[in-house]
């Protein structure tokens, strides 16, 4: 891996962390105490950042530090979206097969009727 490869794997998780918590780019400067300007040239690669600002990255954003390096393919573009999108999908379908099997039950009783 090139030195360029591992600062576009960097700039792009920052970004997508940042994105992911609904943060600004002002919103994430002010944590990190650092200009706007200097994170936009983080998250367009154009920077590189010390390993203490690294550190302050991990923190401000949650994470740690080594999830800021993992390749594109390890992170889905946003993960609480996808995980809701699945479990709105499954506690539908779940509730819907639950209401099925009652309607059943509820048709099959072996109570037979009043006279």
């Amino acid at each position: 891996m090139t030195e360029r490869e591992l600062r576009s794997i960097l700039s792009l998780n920052i970004k997508r962390f940042r994105n992911s918590r609904n943060l600004s780019q002002a919103d994430l400067a002010e944590k990190l105490d650092i200009s706007v300007n200097f994170l936009s040239n983080i998250e367009n690669g154009n920077k590189w950042i010390s390993p203490q600002t690294l550190v302050k990255f991990a923190s401000a954003l949650n994470i740690e530090p080594f999830e800021l390096f993992k390749p594109e393919a390890a992170l889905p573009p946003d993960v609480s979206t996808v995980l809701n999108k699945y479990t709105d999908e499954a506690v539908a379908a779940v509730t819907k097969t639950l209401n099925n099997i009652r309607g059943y039950y509820l048709t099959q009783t072996d109570v037979p009727p009043k006279d």
